[in-house]
């Protein structure tokens, strides 16, 4: 790495080598109803997760393990599912699928319940996983809101023809490099916590990035370096992205060569046949963690609880993890995924890539107010 960036606590622990290494000898067992869960009458449940998550066949597999019918609502972004939850109380889901780092803006709000951590099969979870989660936000004064099932990146997409990309040189300045005017795809938020991951690797802003999350004095004094860059050098951004479909589709037919998006976003082009590539740059990948969480108005409890388990064992995490390009927490799921995904993960982090993932620390409603009010002065501007 060519700048050292400050880590949260346990944040180093939790790399995709350290949660892959139980390996094809820790298969999880296969789901198992708990005793007196009739399968024959289980019930249903509601699940309200990210656009792409789901597949029809995980629902299927999950009835045939559990007897239980489950219905998916998708949603597209961190802040539209908040604002659902906010709108109707917490009722209507008996599963949603926040970011870690977004966890405790829902328990602030009171929307999310207690995980009852006695009926949660733990055992078939990554144990750095369970710690790391702690420290990343699914633990509020001591208790417990979310089950990880999963962790991602965001990192550098691009074209390997037109705009190919080295590990080790590979940069979020790359990004507003003169060169790539009119060319560039990016998320409003994080693409300025992108630049200034760089700025700070250059040694430009007044206070570690970090503290931006600390305080608003810090944050406002960093912001507002990052965003006079980001708008001096705003010609790059040819589409800004919010949802998954719309990042693809500013490589698919809006001419984008390079960007900063999920993993997934990279992986599902790159399956399409596409030229492109996902590379973490030298000031490390944003790195985060999501899992499922019951809502205060879940009618279906035991549903829920009977999904997160299903969720843990190696064939589901397997599914997920190959239908939505994602990594799973599930002890073993990496022994049952297809070569391409395989391959991918190796390009994407090679070396010692996964020692620096940036991970996002926990964004409290104050910071996601401001957040919302520096993006908004980057996209009119």
């Amino acid at each position: 790495m060519a700048v050292s960036l400050p880590a949260l606590p346990s944040a180093q622990t939790l790399n995709r080598r350290s949660l892959l290494g139980a390996g094809a000898a820790a298969l999880a067992m296969p789901f198992i109803a708990r005793p007196g869960f009739s399968q024959s009458s289980s019930g249903e449940l509601r699940i309200a997760a990210w656009a792409g998550y789901i597949s029809p066949e995980m629902l299927a597999a999950f009835e045939k393990a559990t007897g239980i019918r489950a219905t998916y609502t998708p949603y597209g972004t961190n802040d539209e599912i908040l604002n659902l939850m906010k709108v109707n109380q917490g009722q209507g889901f008996d599963v949603i699928w926040p970011a870690l780092d977004r966890v405790p803006n829902y328990v602030e709000a009171g929307l999310v319940q207690v995980i009852d951590e006695s009926r949660v099969e733990w055992d078939r979870c990554i144990d750095s996983a369970i710690r790391s989660s702690e420290k990343l936000g699914a633990v509020v004064d001591g208790k417990r809101y979310q089950v990880p099932t999963d962790w991602g990146t965001e990192a550098i997409a691009f074209d390997t023809e037109k705009a190919p990309m080295i590990w080790g040189k590979a940069s979020y300045g790359d990004l507003w490099a003169p060169e790539m005017a009119g060319k560039v795809t990016v998320r409003g938020h994080s693409a300025l916590v992108g630049l200034g991951l760089w700025l700070e690797a250059e040694g430009r802003l007044p206070r570690p990035l970090l503290d931006s999350f600390a305080s608003e004095e810090a944050m406002r004094a960093n912001y507002d370096v990052i965003l006079q860059e980001a708008i001096a050098r705003k010609a790059n951004i040819a589409q800004f992205w919010s949802t998954q479909n719309e990042a693809q589709g500013a490589f698919r037919t809006n001419g984008c060569v390079l960007g900063q998006t999920w993993d997934s976003t990279a992986a599902g082009l790159s399956e399409e046949g596409m030229k492109l590539g996902y590379i973490s740059p030298k000031e490390g990948a944003l790195a985060w963690m999501e899992g499922i969480s019951l809502p205060v108005g879940a009618e279906n409890v035991d549903q829920a609880y009977a999904f997160i388990n299903w969720m843990l064992t190696a064939e589901a995490g397997a599914m997920y993890a190959s239908h939505a390009r994602v990594n799973s927490t599930a002890k073993g799921a990496e022994a049952l995924l297809p070569a391409h995904a395989r391959s991918f993960f190796e390009s994407a982090y090679p070396e010692n890539a996964l020692d620096g993932l940036w991970w996002w620390p926990v964004q409290e409603s104050w910071f996601v107010e401001l957040r919302g009010e520096y993006q908004d002065r980057f996209l009119s501007a």
